[in-house]
């Protein structure tokens, strides 16, 4: 591993470590929302640990009990540890202002990518950049509700 990605995954780290303590030291009041998007928690299994692992991510469309999540790691040329977790085991759960429930994850067809995308961007335009800086598709993960 290059010291760039380590750099990144640093940086991945320690953004989830401020998110986390902003929801503590606020009592939950701070945080579950950034701009117009909701924050969620997304526990996933991992895919050679096999323990829970958990990461704050912010769902930019959020309609019908369904969340729409971005695999952008920033525009990096790796996908999120996250997303490797869900394609092994889509089964997930997302904490969502501190309720915790099942969803099943699946990436979204080109189709679906295309119709949610300019949704997406308008939510937070930084997404646009992370897609130019990186030849890898920007994966986006549709999160539906489980019974």
């Amino acid at each position: 591993m290059t010291v760039g990605n380590r750099l990144t995954d640093l940086g991945m780290r320690a953004m989830n470590g401020v998110h986390r303590m902003l929801l503590f030291v606020s009592g939950g009041r701070l945080g579950w929302t950034i701009g117009t998007m909701a924050a969620v928690e997304l526990h996933t299994i991992g895919r050679t640990s096999g323990q829970r692992r958990s990461t704050m991510l912010t769902a930019p469309v959020h309609e019908g009990g369904r969340y729409v999540l971005v695999a952008s790691k920033g525009g990096d040329d790796r996908h999120p540890f996250w997303y490797s977790n869900l394609v092994a085991q889509p089964n997930v759960e997302l904490t969502i202002r501190g309720v915790t429930r099942p969803f099943r994850a699946r990436t979204a067809t080109s189709t679906e990518k295309a119709e949610l995308w300019p949704r997406i961007v308008a939510a937070y335009a930084g997404y646009r950049k992370y897609q130019t800086k990186t030849d890898r598709d920007i994966p986006v993960v549709i999160c539906d509700p489980r019974p």
